[in-house]
């Protein structure tokens, strides 16, 4: 039997040449046993008419959202919790800015920011505009998300050139949907991933805080979901979207990261620190806004608890406990003392004074260390990174097995 056997695959019809091939593609569903369901852009409707979908599907095909019969009773809402699955091919550069972007300005960006449905996406566009940064950066914000990408291939384009940026053919796509459906090899696993900074409040105004803009944590919990892991992410304060399929636990202090993480981790496989945890908190946070009183303000602060070190000595101690160093000088020589004084399997350590990666940027690069190993990984996306360290607890978690 197919493993595509009775999914509600929701496809999604974007404007562009390809679309001719999303005919035959509601076929090849239809082969593999999935129930199809076609939403067309309103460009899409000048490449290919919507007959011909409601023909090869046996459903009427949707295209908008102001649709009086079928919204009167919140369809848009009951189709985002029809589909199992939704498969967006052709998808356009535009309607992939759109989906990164947050974007509800039709009836089929509605309906992927409604459903909790895997998502995936099959590029179509001119290899120029695949090759475009802002293009390039939509899709890492949306593999970042959890939505799968699907291609594209290279080969001759309708407007004559040769490159990458064909949509692949329904067959392939078939395959990919089926593939991605299947378990990665994390599934199975519990992770808990810390993310972040934590703010240690010096009065209701002010606070002590870093530079950590969560994204590193956030690319690990959203690929370790994607490779079929049950994550869990506790946050520090930052303005990131939860992943698809993780479990968000938000906190702000030290102290609260620490209590949440010691309160999931029962039943972990492996815990990933990203947190950037502060070392110090203030020995009084003061109730009112402090005023200006002299030329010097002299702060009593203390240690907040080291909750890499508790976790990696704990009772209930994951198989794989992963640690994080950002370091401006002598990386190796630190990250290798941290391993050790603090008992962790890995640890990830990257060089935050090089220009372009680490603290807010979107690409990293990273140099892992094991008790008799080292790996380098990057430098590129933290999507990317993310994934290959992942691999590396996957291998680690396996040779414990």
């Amino acid at each position: 039997m197919s493993d595509l056997a009775g999914q509600r695959i929701l496809l999604g019809v974007s404007a562009g040449i390809a679309a001719y091939k999303a005919a035959d593609l509601v076929r090849r569903l239809q082969d593999a046993g999935a129930e199809v369901q076609v939403v067309m852009t309103e460009g899409a409707g000048h490449f290919v008419g919507a007959t011909t979908f409601q023909a090869l599907s046996g459903r009427p095909v949707r295209s908008s959202l102001w649709d009086e019969a079928a919204e009167a009773a919140m369809s848009h809402i009951e189709l985002a919790r029809w589909a199992s699955r939704v498969l967006v091919a052709p998808a356009s550069a535009d309607l992939i800015a759109r989906l990164a972007h947050g974007f509800a300005n039709d009836l089929l960006t509605t309906l992927c920011l409604a459903t909790d449905a895997p998502i995936a996406i099959a590029p179509a566009m001119n290899r120029l505009m695949w090759a475009n940064a802002a293009m390039q950066a939509n899709i890492e914000t949306l593999r970042a998300r959890g939505v799968a990408v699907f291609g594209p291939a290279e080969g001759d384009q309708a407007c004559g050139e040769v490159g990458a940026g064909r949509m692949l053919e329904p067959l392939e796509l078939v395959a990919c949907l089926s593939e991605s459906g299947k378990t990665g090899r994390l599934a199975g696993r519990r992770l808990l991933v810390s993310a972040g900074p934590t703010y240690e409040d010096l009065d209701p105004v002010r606070f002590l805080g870093n530079r950590s803009s969560g994204k590193m944590g956030f690319a690990l919990a959203a690929e370790a979901a994607a490779m079929g892991a049950d994550v869990t992410l506790v946050a520090g304060p930052v303005g990131l979207a939860t992943p698809v399929g993780v479990r968000r636990i938000d906190v702000r202090r030290a102290l609260e990261m620490r209590e949440a993480i010691l309160a999931a981790l029962p039943g972990q496989d492996g815990y990933i620190g990203t947190a950037a945890v502060a070392d110090y908190m203030p020995a009084e946070t003061a109730k009112q806004k402090m005023k200006k009183s002299g030329e010097v303000l002299t702060l009593e602060l203390r240690r907040t608890p080291d909750i890499l070190a508790e976790v990696a000595r704990h009772a209930q101690r994951p198989r794989c406990v992963v640690g994080f160093a950002a370091e401006t000088q002598q990386l190796a020589e630190y990250a290798r003392g941290k391993l050790r004084d603090k008992g962790l399997d890995l640890i990830a350590a990257n060089d935050v004074a090089r220009a372009g990666i680490g603290f807010e940027s979107d690409d990293n690069a990273l140099s892992v260390f094991s008790a008799d190993a080292s790996h380098e990984l990057g430098p590129g996306r933290k999507s990317l990174v993310a994934r290959q360290l992942l691999e590396l607890v996957a291998d680690f978690l396996e040779s414990k097995a």
